[in-house]
């Protein structure tokens, strides 16, 4: 019993000397086979099961490559306060510029920053358009070329001397916001031009000009007038076809024109005050020459001031010859010219009602002549009845068996 005793005060002294040469500390409680061999105590890389991914700090990137005693300055191994931030190990080259948080810019991986403008999109100021390609010293400009003090981000911090120096126009004396963008575009790379952001007035089609002295008077503080007569009052003056000015246009181009150049194609809303335009005539509302070919001053508006060609050559019937009326809406619409209507019974000879109503299929029937509907004929119809006609009118004085007679004595075509 004695004996044994010996034997455990004896383990307890040795292990109370070994825990007090151990140069790790009370702290690392693991076992020496983790990291060293047999052979010798130099922790062999390869050998090593020690795992600091379950310490406080993991290690990644180039981390893995580094020998333990370029951060454990000291064989105990012990977590003080602030070994797991950037600045405990890493010398801030930027001299607390940025703040202290390397990953904020930097991984692990590589000093080298890959992603300069995503790590700008979380900043105060975005890179985009020109200044994503702006070399970072040409706004950053420091005693050397790590230190990035903070920035103002407004655009005349950085453009004053782009917008006192511009003198066409004067952005100074004209009163001209130093709020840049108001005017130019972020996502282009130069101030005129494509980058001028042109908003307020858009610079398309026929306005889509580059010589902006065409408006603005070099200069000169005056911003000229968005209305149109102050550009186009000369055009407008000049205007024959038609003249403008003598049937008191409106000055406001846009009432009639779009932006495209040459000022075509053009509108006239207003077409209906001098013409009303509708049926066949609203389809051509677009074809000006078709009734404007010789210009715009003292067009006709009447229906054969226009269509006296029509009238003229017209044969089936002959409206010349018969007299007809030089009125075209007395017949037709304005739609077209077929159908049309013509009131022969009222006007000349009832076919459409009495004796004769439905005993005819063509004009032609009655008009034998087709290019001349003031002659007609009773007796091609009536020519079988030649004998009996004769035997009933011997007593009628005067009487000629032809078509004129006929109509004379019988004008709604009655036998009585």
């Amino acid at each position: 019993m004695r004996k044994s005793s010996f034997l455990i005060l004896g383990l307890l002294f040795s292990l109370s000397v070994f825990s007090q040469k151990t140069p790790h500390g009370s702290k690392l409680q693991i076992d020496c086979s983790v990291c060293h061999t047999t052979g010798n105590w130099k922790v062999n890389s390869l050998t090593s099961t020690f795992d600091h991914s379950k310490t406080a700090f993991n290690l990644q990137g180039q981390h893995q490559q580094i020998d333990c005693k370029m951060c454990h300055l000291s064989l105990s191994f012990s977590d003080e306060k602030g070994q797991n931030e950037c600045a405990s190990c890493h010398l801030d080259v930027h001299q607390n510029t940025l703040g202290n948080n390397c990953a904020m810019c930097h991984t692990s991986k590589s000093w080298v920053i890959e992603d300069v403008n995503e790590i700008h999109f979380n900043s105060r100021f975005p890179l985009i358009g020109a200044h994503a390609n702006a070399d970072c010293f040409d706004c950053h400009l420091s005693d050397n070329l790590l230190q990035f003090r903070p920035l103002g981000v407004e655009c005349f911090d950085c453009h004053k001397a782009e917008y006192l120096a511009t003198t066409t126009p004067n952005h100074q004396s004209a009163g001209y916001s130093t709020e840049c963008f108001d005017c130019h575009n972020m996502r282009t790379s130069g101030w005129a031009s494509g980058g001028f952001e042109h908003g307020f007035f858009p610079l398309t089609e026929g306005h889509a000009i580059v010589d902006c002295t065409l408006c603005h008077v070099p200069g000169s503080i005056q911003k000229p007038s968005p209305e149109c007569e102050s550009c186009h009052l000369a055009d407008y003056n000049a205007s024959l076809n038609p003249p403008h000015l003598q049937l008191n246009f409106s000055v406001n181009c846009l009432e009639c024109h779009t932006t495209k150049p040459d000022w075509k194609p053009a509108r006239f809303d207003i077409h209906n005050d001098f013409y009303v335009l509708e049926g066949a005539h609203a389809a051509i509302a677009s074809e000006c020459a078709s009734c404007h070919a010789a210009g715009y001053v003292n067009t006709p508006n009447t229906c054969f001031g226009c269509h006296a060609d029509d009238y003229n050559q017209t044969t089936d019937p002959n409206h010349l010859a018969a007299n007809f009326s030089t009125d075209c809406t007395s017949c037709h619409t304005q739609n077209a010219w077929k159908p049309s209507t013509f009131d022969h019974d009222a006007s000349y000879f009832p076919i459409y009602s009495g004796t004769h109503k439905g005993e005819w299929n063509n004009c032609s029937d009655c008009h034998t002549v087709s290019s001349n509907y003031a002659l007609f004929s009773c007796i091609d119809c009536h020519e079988h009845n030649k004998t009996d006609t004769d035997n009933q009118h011997r007593d009628e004085n005067g009487y000629v068996y032809n078509s004129v007679n006929c109509l004379t004595c019988h004008p709604t075509g009655k036998e009585d």
